[in-house]
């Protein structure tokens, strides 16, 4: 066999030899990319399967305000004397809708009315039903937001809807409560997460 055979028998198997590894390149190029797509369909379905619909929707149908200077008797509750107290308050009311959406029953442990101010958030618990009922009766002269009461404590079968109001006390003089920044209402259940709702109407002052 000739040299210049053997140099193109060479040059023929070098050629094949390349041939063969850019099909093995690209072959693994198509892998990688399949990979990637695969793996990104896997994460979101993941992300898809666990974004679960909030445990309760709801609503603030409206809200309202009432400021008050207090001043305290100066008597406790056994009618013993005690230092008078005076301080500026606002008195917030909220008529609200709420309804479980989950397939198990809801109980609430809390509902706080986030005030964000200058210096940060402040976070008020409702009152009771029960205290609710005596502020009408301390200022008759908001007798017309009187309606039905809820309990921050209440407890919401599977599809239960409630309709009523609740109410917060905040120590805060009118003109910082009018220079807030933010209003919103924080409903925190027992197990479950919380549902923050806030007024999509214009806060009403009495």
């Amino acid at each position: 066999m000739s040299l210049l055979h053997q140099e193109y028998e060479k040059e023929i198997d070098d050629a094949a030899r390349g041939e063969e590894f850019t099909k093995g390149s690209s072959h693994l190029v198509w892998a990688s990319i399949a990979a990637a797509v695969l793996v990104t369909v896997a994460v979101t379905a993941f992300i898809w399967i666990g974004e679960k619909p909030p445990v309760a929707s709801g609503e603030i149908v409206q809200a309202w305000t009432h400021s008050r200077h207090v001043e305290t008797s100066g008597i406790d509750a056994n009618g013993e004397a005690m230092a008078k107290q005076s301080f500026d308050q606002v008195l917030v009311f909220a008529h609200v809708k709420l309804t479980n959406q989950s397939k198990n029953p809801l109980v609430l442990e809390d509902v706080l009315a986030n005030v964000k101010l200058g210096d940060g958030i402040d976070s008020i618990s409702a009152g009771t039903a029960g205290q609710y009922d005596q502020v009408f009766l301390a200022y008759p002269e908001i007798a017309a937001l009187h309606s039905n009461a809820l309990s921050p404590h209440m407890s919401l079968a599977p599809g239960e809807s409630a309709d009523g109001n609740f109410f917060w006390a905040i120590r805060i003089g009118k003109q910082e409560w009018d220079s807030r920044k933010d209003l919103n209402f924080t409903f925190k259940f027992q197990y479950q997460p919380s549902v923050v709702l806030a007024p999509h109407t214009t806060i009403i002052e009495q």
